[in-house]
């Protein structure tokens, strides 16, 4: 499982926690406001909208990617390949296609929608709570990956049983399993049988 440390000094137009501005949404994911990023994360959390992405390799691996050690949130731990909240009025579609790009700088391949799950994941270090409703997507990624590393420490592409072994190891991010159990069907419909995922 080879990983590859963050080196590409990119510019990033993700501002701060507090200028950013989320969109808030019912449970059925119906748009009824905004809040800045931080005060919507801060306990008991606002349900917000959020996209996940997982993109894999031709072999079928996943990429994932362990988040810069100065995030504001879970900084340090293993996650999905990209994660992140679209801008109030952008479709969830362009903000997982325009994130994908500034933190790993790859466009994905036949990027497709893997359906929505809404959970609610306290993060015990940081005393911060991801009440979300996650739009979530699976592609291809076909070019080499050129990390921004103030969005991602490192990253690596791995196979199913290589994720057990590095889960079983190392920190994942809250929402990590919950956001990939939700999206497996289309894991499976994207990679094929062989892949096992």
């Amino acid at each position: 499982m080879p990983t590859t440390p963050a080196t590409t000094a990119n510019s990033s137009s993700n501002g701060t926690a507090e200028e950013i501005m989320l969109e808030l949404v019912d449970e059925s994911g119906n748009t009824i406001g905004t809040a800045e990023k931080l005060s919507a994360h801060q306990a008991p959390g606002k349900l917000h909208r959020a996209f996940s992405v997982f993109l894999f390799d031709s072999t079928g691996k996943l990429l994932l990617q362990r988040r810069a050690l100065g995030k504001y949130h879970s900084p340090g731990v293993w996650s999905n390949t990209c994660c992140g909240h679209p801008y109030p009025g952008e479709s969830p579609f362009a903000a997982a296609a325009r994130r994908t790009h500034e933190e790993l700088g790859v466009s994905p391949s036949l990027l497709a929608e893997a359906g929505t799950v809404r959970y609610n994941h306290p993060d015990p270090d940081s005393g911060l709570v991801e009440q979300e409703y996650n739009h979530l997507f699976v592609g291809l990624v076909q070019a080499p990956v050129k990390a921004d590393p103030e969005e991602v420490y490192e990253t690596a592409f791995v196979s199913p049983q290589e994720l057990t072994a590095l889960h079983e190891r190392a920190t994942f991010s809250a929402w990590f399993m919950t956001v990939l159990d939700a999206a497996r069907p289309a894991v499976r419909e994207l990679t094929g049988p062989a892949a096992g995922w």
